[in-house]
């Protein structure tokens, strides 16, 4: 049975080289591409794309639709069926336009790969996003050990990302010169700090507490003062291994090397969290969780729009709706508490409306 064909390797070579420098997609993007077609091609058994029809295609959304994932054991989600078949569609749209493929099939074939109006709102619905609460991950952080250097660094990447909300791609590769302690701030310079859209900022640390911070510090000040690193070195240094006395290797200490990835902290935060006796919530869920937090400490719209820019986002309306969601219980909070009179509120009206009215006579 065929493996591949060599005509659909070259096409896809050409598309994958097409969505990387003409579309500025990422290398992560490119790989759900591939891993589409590849998901295609086993179906089909290697055909060549030039012999696709659209039976190929409903087919294969049938077949789709009746497979199960390899870790969850269930039928493949909703979103998933989106995403496969709207890499497709992308796809075979593009290649309709190729030399060699104009002749074979239309455009329009392409839109075969379509799924259900229905199934499209499904997928793509916005769903709660489950993030602990500060009080959660402060107990994490304060139960876990500090007595050795590993230590000290996975209790203070926890802090970190709990003080500035960094992405974990961008922790892994800050160096010691991105965090001013003196300002309270972390330069991400995407020159060298691998920020989501290489965009830089500046990210000053946030109100979550002394005891947080103090961390952070203690732990630069640890790598700067007792083992004298400098300015191009790593804030969250690898793990080192080297043979033990066992001839196994063994945990050595720090290595003075960044993470290739961010991988091994998703595992720090797992460890963490499982030893504190919580559920595991992977470091993006922080930043949910200061948003939330953000959005009962700050005063004004300029307030929220600061706590905005810090996490990052150009756009306050993509801070809002991207993670700005109210959890279901805080909801219905809410919701009971309009049932009452609110005279604190009331109040709060009448001093607005009486502030407009003031700035209307004002202008008049």
């Amino acid at each position: 049975m065929l493996k591949h064909s060599a005509s659909n390797e070259r096409i896809k070579r050409i598309y994958f080289t097409y969505l990387k420098e003409a579309k500025r997609q990422s290398g992560q993007s490119v790989d759900a591409v591939a891993k589409a077609l590849a998901r295609f091609e086993d179906y089909t058994h290697f055909k060549e794309f030039k012999a696709f029809h659209t039976q190929q295609a409903i087919a294969f959304k049938n077949h789709l639709a009746k497979q199960k994932g390899q870790r969850s054991g269930e039928v493949l989600s909703k979103a998933t069926l989106h995403s496969t078949l709207s890499a497709l569609q992308r796809f075979f749209l593009w290649l309709a336009g190729q030399p060699g493929y104009k002749s074979r099939f239309k455009y329009s074939d392409a839109d075969f790969f379509n799924i259900s109006g229905n199934d499209v709102r499904v997928a793509t619905a916005r769903r709660e996003q489950k993030a602990p609460t500060m009080e959660q991950v402060k107990h994490v952080i304060a139960t876990m050990p500090c007595a050795t250097e590993i230590e000290r660094r996975n209790r203070a990447l926890l802090a970190f990302t709990l003080l500035t909300g960094a992405r974990d791609s961008a922790t892994a590769s800050l160096r010691l010169n991105h965090i001013d302690l003196a300002q309270g701030c972390v330069q991400q310079d995407a020159r060298q700090v691998k920020t989501k859209f290489r965009k830089t900022f500046t990210t000053f640390f946030l109100p979550v507490g002394d005891e947080i911070r103090g961390i952070v510090e203690e732990w630069v000040q640890y790598l700067r003062k007792e083992k004298l690193w400098g300015n191009d070195d790593p804030l969250f240094p690898a793990t080192h291994n080297a043979p033990g006395a066992s001839c196994l290797f063994e945990v050595a200490g720090l290595k003075r090397k960044h993470w290739s990835n961010a991988a091994p902290i998703r595992k720090i935060f797992r460890e963490a969290f499982e030893a504190a006796g919580l559920d595991y919530f992977n470091p993006h869920s922080f930043r949910h969780t200061l948003v939330r937090l953000g959005e009962t400490v700050c005063k004004s719209p300029e307030d929220f729009k600061a706590w905005s820019q810090n996490l990052g986002h150009d756009k306050v309306l993509m801070t809002f709706t991207s993670y700005g969601e109210v959890p279901y219980q805080r909801q219905g909070e809410i919701i009971r508490g309009l049932a009452t009179p609110q005279q604190a509120m009331q109040s709060g009206v009448n001093e607005l409306a009486k502030a407009l009215a003031q700035e209307l006579r004002a202008i008049i």
